[in-house]
C-alpha cells in the first residue's frame, strides 16, 4: 500500500511519525512544507506538490483543519477532482460535520475512488503515544483495507457503520470532553473566588472517583496557569459549534453545550486561540486576561 499523508500539525504530525516507526512507507505533503522536515528525517518522502503526491499514493490520509482545506486539497468541484481520486482510498481523519462527510463521500465514489472516515478522539500527547481512539465508518472492503494503517495510530478502533457514523460518534464522544473540561475551568475559577486552595482540591479530586487523566491533565493545567496546547481554543470552538449542530440537527435542546460554545467563542474573540482549550476560563475572568 503506497501512503500519503496530507496535514503534518499539530496532530498530524505525530500521526505520520508513527507510521514510519511501524515500517509503513509515507509520502507526506504540508502547505507549510518546512513542517515535513522532521519525518523526512526519519524516512518519509516529501511529495514535490499535491499532483505529486496523488500520483504516487493508492491511499491517502487528509488530517487537514476543515471542509474548505481538504477540498483544496482534493480539488473538489474541479477537473482535478477526478484525477486525484480515482482508484484511491481517501481517509478523512479530521472533525467535520456528518453531512459534509457524506457529500464528499458520494462524489469520492462517483469519481471512481473510495472512502473511509476515521476521525480520532485525543490530543497531541496520546496522538505522539499512538493512543488515540479511532472511530471508522465506511463500506466494508475499503475499511478492512485501511484499518492495518490505524493500528499504529491508535490504542483502539470502534466500527460505526457507513458514512457518517463515525463523525456523529465523534462528536457525541466530543460533547461529553468539552463539557467536562468546561465545568472543570469554571469550577477553579469559582473556587479561587471562594478562597479555596487549589493545590489541595487538586489532590481531593485527584483522589476521587471523577478522576481520570484528562481531568488531572486539565486540572494541572488550570492551577499552573500553563495554557501550552494540547487541543486548542481555536480548534474546540470549531468541534463545539459542530457537536451543537448536530444537537440542533436532530431537534434536541441542549443547553450546556450552547453555553459552552458561547464561551469558547469568546475565549476566542479574547486572543486565545491558540492556547490549550483549559484557557476557557479566561471567558468567566476576563479581568486576568
Amino acid at each position: 500500500m503506497k501512503v500519503g499523508f496530507v496535514g503534518i500539525g499539530h496532530m498530524g504530525e505525530p500521526m505520520a511519525r508513527n507510521l514510519l516507526r511501524a515500517c509503513i512507507p509515507v509520502t507526506v505533503w504540508n502547505r507549510s512544507p518546512q513542517k515535513c522536515e522532521g519525518l523526512v528525517d526519519i524516512g518519509a518522502t516529501q511529495a514535490t506538490s499535491l499532483q505529486d503526491l496523488f500520483k504516487t499514493a493508492t491511499t491517502v490520509l487528509l488530517m487537514l483543519f476543515d471542509s474548505a482545506a481538504i477540498d483544496a486539497v482534493l480539488g473538489r468541484k474541479s477537473p482535478t477532482f477526478a484525477t486525484r481520486v480515482s482508484g484511491k482510498i481517501i481517509v478523512h481523519l479530521g472533525t467535520t460535520s456528518p453531512e459534509y462527510s457524506r457529500e464528499l463521500e458520494l462524489d469520492v465514489i462517483a469519481a471512481g475512488g473510495a472512502y473511509v472516515e476515521a476521525p480520532v478522539s485525543g490530543s497531541r500527547q496520546p496522538a505522539e503515544q499512538g493512543q488515540l481512539i479511532g472511530m471508522v465508518a465506511g463500506h466494508e472492503d475499503a475499511v478492512e483495507r485501511i484499518l492495518p494503517l490505524l493500528a499504529p495510530i491508535c490504542a483502539r478502533v470502534f466500527p460505526c457503520g457507513l458514512v457518517p457514523g463515525a463523525l456523529r460518534m465523534k462528536l457525541a464522544a466530543n460533547h461529553y470532553l468539552i463539557g467536562m473540561v468546561t465545568v472543570l475551568a469554571e469550577t477553579t475559577y469559582a473556587a479561587r473566588g471562594a478562597h479555596v486552595d487549589l493545590q489541595t482540591l487538586r489532590q481531593v479530586l485527584d483522589a476521587g472517583p471523577m478522576a481520570s487523566i484528562v481531568s488531572r491533565t486539565k486540572l494541572d493545567k488550570l492551577v499552573s496557569r500553563d495554557f501550552s496546547p494540547q487541543a486548542a481554543i481555536r480548534d474546540v470552538s470549531t468541534i463545539t459549534e459542530l457537536v451543537l449542530g448536530q444537537c440542533e440537527g436532530s431537534g434536541q435542546d441542549t443547553p450546556l453545550i450552547r453555553q459552552c460554545a458561547l464561551l469558547y467563542q469568546q475565549a476566542l474573540a479574547e486572543g486565545h486561540g491558540d492556547k490549550d482549550m483549559a484557557a476557557v476560563i479566561h471567558a468567566f475572568e476576563p479581568a486576568l486576561s
